[in-house]
């Protein structure tokens, strides 16, 4: 096996190192925005200028995002237009998502690269992603999705759609919908061919389209369901080999005792560290808890480095100024 390094210490006949960049879909939505057209355009740039440190220190890049903003104006357009256009199914809504996200990103980046005057393509890769039909999510649905209701709505949708429904603490009613663990990218060697090629690749978006297999006919079919976008981008971090799993978020690090008097923040954190914070309850299962499972995921299936950062810190973070960094076996 090839000992993984940094960029500027391998030899000519070293590859290229890979990293695989997760951001949520509120990268592309900042708070107060109301999802146009030029505000997603705006902040993809932003973001876009942000991941070009990683090409100019000469990694291969794979770019995963989330997309719960897009799901819910997409349910939101589905339920007021219903009565004159049929309603689409999940899978075919984070489908649609993965491509509109997708272009987003691969035209500002193609700008921030011809600008630079770097001679390399942008894809878009609209994945599925293989659950078990025996995920325990499946009888407990629990991820909300699409716009707010008042009781009486909710209770109509699940009647008429058999919608599962659950009340949030102070914004009213919403559908909620399993939340299955990712088990297998299906695109994860077209993903891999392309960036060995050269390419920067989008892929998995959404934490990609839940899908399950017969095995007897092995026929794919779509599920109603949302996959985690972190646990995703563990997954296919481990499948197109990646060097680096960086995770971007809304704080700068990973913080214990996260929001109080004695929060602080993890610097680097080796494998039996941050399996010991995992199950002290440090992380809780809606924000930080799935970003480092899925970086010890990674770890544990042989990575050797993860990164847990803001956008703004990233540059810092890659020289070891910023950041949560997550250290693999040596």
């Amino acid at each position: 096996m090839i000992q993984r390094s940094e960029p500027g210490s391998r030899t000519a006949t070293q590859p290229p190192p890979t990293a695989v960049v997760a951001m949520g879909g509120h990268a592309f939505l900042k708070p107060g925005q109301r999802g146009t057209y030029e505000e997603h355009i705006n902040n993809a740039t932003e973001i876009s200028r942000a991941l070009m440190v990683l090409i100019e220190r000469g990694y291969r890049l794979v770019i995963t995002h989330g997309n719960g903003p897009q799901i819910g104006d997409l349910m939101t357009r589905t339920e007021m237009s219903v009565s004159e256009v049929p309603r689409l199914p999940l899978d075919v809504l984070v489908a649609q998502t993965q491509g509109s996200l997708g272009y987003y990103l691969q035209r500002v980046l193609l700008e921030e690269l011809r600008s630079r005057n770097i001679a390399r393509f942008v894809t878009t890769m609209v994945t599925q992603v293989m659950v078990s039909p025996d995920d325990p999510a499946f009888g407990n649905p629990t991820k909300p999705v699409g716009p707010f209701m008042d009781q009486e709505a909710a209770e109509k949708k699940r009647d008429e759609s058999g919608w599962e429904i659950a009340k949030d603490l102070t914004r009213g009613w919403r559908r909620v919908v399993p939340s299955p663990k990712p088990q297998k990218i299906v695109q994860a060697a077209m993903i891999r061919e392309a960036v060995v090629s050269g390419n920067i690749v989008v892929a998995a978006g959404g934490g990609g389209i839940p899908v399950t297999i017969n095995p007897e006919t092995g026929e794919f079919r779509g599920i109603e369901a949302v996959i985690d976008k972190d646990l995703t981008s563990g997954v296919l971090a481990t499948d197109v080999d990646a060097d680096l799993l960086v995770i971007l978020t809304a704080v700068d690090g990973v913080y214990i005792n996260f929001g109080e008097e004695n929060a602080s923040v993890l610097g680097a954190v080796t494998m039996a560290e941050c399996r010991r914070h995992i199950d002290a309850g440090h992380f809780p299962p809606g924000s930080m808890g799935p970003k480092v499972e899925s970086i010890y995921g990674f770890l544990r299936r042989g990575g050797q480095r993860g990164l847990i950062t803001d956008a703004e810190s990233l540059r810092d973070a890659l020289d070891g100024q910023a950041g949560t960094h997550f250290i693999g076996r040596i």
